[in-house]
């Protein structure tokens, strides 16, 4: 929690960071970068993995956060609008990367339920096994599962069809019904 607005309520720290935001106020995007960027850097590693890109992103959502606060209608949550600008710069580094397979298949497996095993990972465990999967996978799952994107919008951010996002979260649904299938062994 930034120490600078710890004084106040907690639903009025984050309108307050806001509001310093938008005064560009160097003291409040500091206390906003320390209240958020360890939960942004989960978002970013969840779709790019460890490495340099993964702390670009971060560092440009940022910059994209401070300089387009302005638009932040303060409907919703703060944060909420953060994660989703996050979301956005690792996208584009995934486009530039080309890490998105583009081929459309219409098969779609059906994998029924999670077994119980998934009830027993840990949350660290489960990050694991979507870190695993190919890029595109674990993109389409992140937008998916996660954030609650629709196919159609996941065609349109990464843009493929809405079959192939079908197609990719069904094969990253399978991989992970096999990897815990071993685990469970």
């Amino acid at each position: 929690m930034p120490t600078l607005y710890n004084h106040l309520p907690p639903e009025e720290q984050e309108r307050a960071l806001v509001h310093s935001c938008k005064k560009q106020d160097r003291k409040g995007q500091h206390a906003t970068f320390n209240r958020y960027s360890g939960k942004m850097m989960a978002v970013c590693r969840r779709y790019l993995g460890q490495g340099p890109d993964t702390e670009d992103a971060l560092m440009e959502g940022f910059m994209k956060v401070f300089s387009k606060v302005e638009t932040f209608n303060e409907v919703g949550s703060f944060e909420g609008w953060i994660r989703r600008i996050m979301v956005n710069e690792c996208l584009m580094k995934i486009r530039k990367r080309g890490d998105v397979k583009t081929q459309d298949i219409e098969e779609v497996w059906d994998i029924g339920q999670p077994e119980d095993v998934l009830m027993h990972l840990r949350t660290n465990e489960i990050e694991a096994l979507i870190a695993e999967l190919p890029p595109g996978y674990r993109t389409v799952f992140n937008l998916y599962a996660i954030e609650g994107y629709t196919h159609d919008e996941i065609a349109t951010q990464l843009n493929i069809s809405a079959g192939t996002s079908k197609s990719q979260l069904s094969r990253a649904r399978t991989l992970i019904q096999q990897k815990l299938k071993l685990i469970e062994s």
